[in-house]
Parts: C-alpha cells; structure tokens; sequence
C-alpha cells in the first residue's frame, strides 16, 4: 500500500484494445477517489534465431516510453484531470507490474494483452498477477469503444 496521503492506482499497459480499456477505468477509479494513477508498460528485446540483427540503431525503451505516452494521451487526453505517471520497464510483464504495484493500492489490468489466445477467460499476466499481486487486482473486461479525450 502506498505511504502517502493520496493512494495509487497502477495499471498495465500494452497498447492492446484491453488495455485501454483498463487504463480508462483505472483513470475513472482514480479520479473518484483521488488516488494518483501510473501506467506501466513492460518492454524486451525481441527473441531471435539463428543469425542476430543488428539492434544497435534501435532504442527499445524510448520506443516502449512514446508508445505508451500515446496510449495515455489517446485514452485519457494530453491533460487529464489526475496526477498521471508513466514508466516504461525492461522486463517480463507480469512481474514487471507487480514491482510497480508493490506500494499501490490497486492494480488494475485488462483481461487480455496482444498475447490473447481466443476462449481463454483471462491472460496469463493477468493470471499471474490475481494470483502474486501483494494489492487488491482488478480486471476489466469488456469491449466497448474507448473513446479519445474530447469525444463525447
């Protein structure tokens, strides 16, 4: 739990449809009860076989930070109504989050990320992260439109 006088809501983010949708209620949560919010959004280098490519022109955490701005600006606006922080981490996923959620008050995350496998209830990030998160855990699960900030 946090320490401070204002509670945190973590959220995960992957740009995924799920996602989004978690990082709008994850948005509404914190709004209504005065909580900061912080997206997180795990990254790693890709898995290659055989011959490498060449990464070296590649940066993997300034492109995992501008995606995830862009998901935050397109979801929640370029300036929402909350204290909002991102953090884009090196790492597998699911512990990824729960470190970031280790002094939240909750954590939220969508039923599925781009790994989805089709009839499965939930992700396994998601699963994994019910089952070790040290906070309560949401998962929302849903398919309505996430609107832009400005929509009505």
């Amino acid at each position: 739990m946090s320490t401070g006088s204002t509670s945190l809501v973590v959220v995960g983010v992957d740009a995924s449809r799920q996602s989004l949708i978690a990082l709008r209620w994850a948005a509404e949560y914190a709004r209504a009860t005065g909580a900061r919010l912080r997206a997180v959004a795990a990254w790693r280098y890709p898995t290659t076989y055989g011959i490498a490519p060449d990464w070296s022109r590649m940066d993997f955490e300034a492109w995992a930070t501008q995606q995830l701005e862009t998901s935050v600006a397109a979801t929640l606006g370029d300036s929402p109504d909350i204290p909002v922080e991102t953090s884009a981490v090196e790492g597998q996923p699911a512990p990824v989050l729960l470190d970031a959620a280790s002094d939240a008050d909750l954590l939220v995350v969508g039923s599925h990320g781009h790994g989805r496998f089709s009839g499965m209830l939930m992700g396994s990030v998601t699963t994994h992260c019910v089952e070790h998160a040290s906070c309560p855990v949401v998962v929302v699960r849903g398919e309505a439109r996430v609107a832009a900030a400005g929509d009505g």
